[in-house]
């Protein structure tokens, strides 16, 4: 059976993407971080476009309200750089839409793994010596994005794979974002955590929005 051509929207979608992506990634090489927040901004508004128009033409609906806390988030964390604990919490409210649609889609509830994660990771930071709101808000959202993507990885069929594969890279940016903020400025990993962040990011951002398309792939 032949496979079908991307459609336009989704093939334009993605071609801006590749284009986003080369331009910053390009400028963080070159340390010009400080050049690339607008750009980075933009790949994130145009995942929350893509899924809108894919919502109006019987795509998955919980998809835009996830990608929209996500730019309301992200203008904070990249765009302000202030305000962190507000950012975290709307990250945090990102996986609790995103948990609404695994359990939608037949995906087990996880409590006792996001309550087990949550607990260890609240307990890491106050052994550490790093207890406090920001850091703690971020240990819970990173144990519940863990949790999703664990339980992403039993849905099936092609949007389900997507999905789980996004959320499998947004691990990877937080883990990025973990060491950024540890890791001290001389350590030769720095960079490449600096960097790291966004290589992973937007691309899981993409495979999210990309998993809201509406099942018949020639709707768009």
């Amino acid at each position: 059976m032949k496979k079908r051509a991307p459609s336009s929207l989704t093939a334009t979608f993605l071609s801006v993407e590749v284009v986003i992506y080369a331009a910053f990634l390009l400028l963080d090489l070159m340390e010009r971080g400080e050049q690339t927040i607008s750009i980075k901004y933009a790949g994130v508004a145009l995942c929350l476009g893509y899924a809108l128009l894919c919502a109006s033409r019987g795509g998955d609906r919980l998809v835009p309200m996830a990608l929209a806390l996500t730019a309301g988030a992200d203008w904070f964390l990249l765009v302000r750089n202030d305000h962190y604990p507000v950012g975290i919490a709307l990250f945090l409210c990102v996986q609790t839409v995103y948990f609404v649609r695994l359990r939608r889609a037949g995906a087990g509830r996880g409590y006792a793994l996001r309550t087990g994660l949550a607990l260890g990771a609240g307990l890491a930071v106050y052994a550490a010596g790093m207890a406090s709101l920001t850091n703690l808000l971020a240990a819970l959202y990173f144990s519940q994005l863990l949790s999703n993507t664990a339980l992403s990885w039993t849905l099936r069929g092609k949007r389900g794979r997507t999905f789980a594969l996004g959320l499998t890279l947004f691990v990877g940016c937080d883990a990025c974002v973990g060491l950024y903020n540890v890791l001290p400025l001389a350590s030769p990993l720095y960079p490449t955590a600096s960097v790291g962040m966004w290589f992973f990011y937007l691309p899981s951002q993409v495979l999210i929005a990309l998993s809201a398309r509406p099942e018949k792939e020639d709707a768009l």
